[in-house]
């Protein structure tokens, strides 16, 4: 009897078992990808073909051109504006049966790979895109081969689509294969190149590029630079430079090429005038030149102007004769002059006054 108990209670724990776990899979969302402009069906779980139900979608009621066969919902010619959460309810009691996340999107097409070595002789990196969107996530694969052998292909940490690849051995006369594979849930494609090692080699442009005017000197401007620091082995893998340089009043460049310097003067420089300059690399014997430094401006000496002094100043360096200036007791002096003149006019006034009499 006890056995019968136990063998009854382990059937009804596994039937509880059973339709949990298949009630959660129909709460949890699936996703489906579907292509843009294809017609789309979707099946409310595993009802059957009778079942009536009803759909949403994002919570709301499902109004996009459709129609309903039983449990499946059909959307004509998608497109992104169906992306969404899709939930169908069975009736009449409305109990919620399967949920679906609609992912509409685009099969991968061919990317573009580049592959390039800025740290030569230590390895080389290669970068992929796609020159469409695929609008569903997408993945990368791949696989670089070398006299027949595959190379470890490392991620690159800061860059999404790039790896890097070092170099199985220097100055190698085969030739490199590289294959990129863009994945997504709608299809593949790939793409292939080959190339030389010595094709790929351009470096870095030159760093903490200054240009400074000379003293005394209106027309030059000395201009230095740092190699690219993404440069492994300076010493044994020398680098070479090519200066541009213009005014900014005119749109043509002069260039100068320099070997294994990392300084130039500047000779011809138009006095006072605003200059732009900027510096590339290139490695002394294979690959091309790098992008252009980023460019610094410099004007050439300008000579200082003289000073500026007063009218006064001037007069009594160049020994120009000047007015003289009223002394502070020029007016106490006209005072006593008139006070003088009042006492005279006084003393003499009785007797002018006796003569006219006398001549009356």
């Amino acid at each position: 009897m006890a056995n019968l108990v136990t063998s009854l209670c382990c059937v009804v724990l596994a039937a509880v078992v059973v339709a949990y776990a298949q009630r959660r899979s129909q709460l949890v969302a699936r996703n489906q990808y579907e292509r843009m402009g294809s017609d789309v069906t979707m099946q409310c779980g595993s009802l059957d073909n009778d079942a009536s139900v009803s759909w949403k979608v994002n919570g709301t009621d499902v109004k996009a051109q459709h129609h309903l066969e039983g449990p499946r919902l059909m959307l004509n010619e998608v497109d992104l504006g169906h992306n969404g959460l899709y939930s169908c309810f069975q009736n009449p009691h409305g109990e919620r049966r399967d949920t679906i996340y609609l992912h509409i999107g685009i099969p991968p097409r061919e990317p573009t790979v580049t592959c390039r070595s800025n740290t030569y002789p230590k390895g080389f990196y290669c970068s992929w895109h796609q020159l469409h969107p695929t609008y569903i996530p997408t993945t990368f694969e791949v696989d670089v081969q070398h006299n027949q052998r595959s190379l470890e292909v490392q991620q690159d940490p800061d860059h999404k689509n790039r790896c890097r690849v070092r170099f199985p051995e220097v100055f190698s006369s085969f030739p490199y294969k590289v294959n990129v594979t863009a994945v997504n849930a709608l299809g593949k494609a790939s793409s292939t190149i080959s190339f030389e090692e010595s094709s790929i080699v351009k470096p870095d442009p030159p760093e903490r590029v200054t240009a400074t005017p000379i003293r005394l000197n209106a027309r030059r401007l000395e201009v230095s630079w740092h190699s690219p620091a993404t440069w492994p082995d300076i010493d044994n893998f020398p680098l070479k430079y090519f200066l541009r340089y213009r005014p900014l009043i005119r749109e043509q460049w002069q260039h100068v090429e320099l070997s294994d310097s990392t300084s130039h003067t500047i000779t011809d420089a138009y006095a006072g005038k605003e200059y732009i300059i900027q510096v590339a690399a290139k490695d002394t014997e294979i690959g091309t030149w790098s992008d252009w430094s980023v460019a610094v401006h410099a004007t050439p000496w300008i000579e200082d102007p003289l000073p500026i002094t007063s009218t006064t100043e001037v007069e009594l360096t160049t020994g120009a004769k000047t007015s003289p200036i009223p002394s502070s007791n020029a007016p106490q002096k006209a005072e006593n002059s008139v006070g003088s003149a009042a006492r005279l006019l006084t003393y003499f006034s009785p007797l002018l006054l006796g003569i006219l009499l006398l001549l009356m």
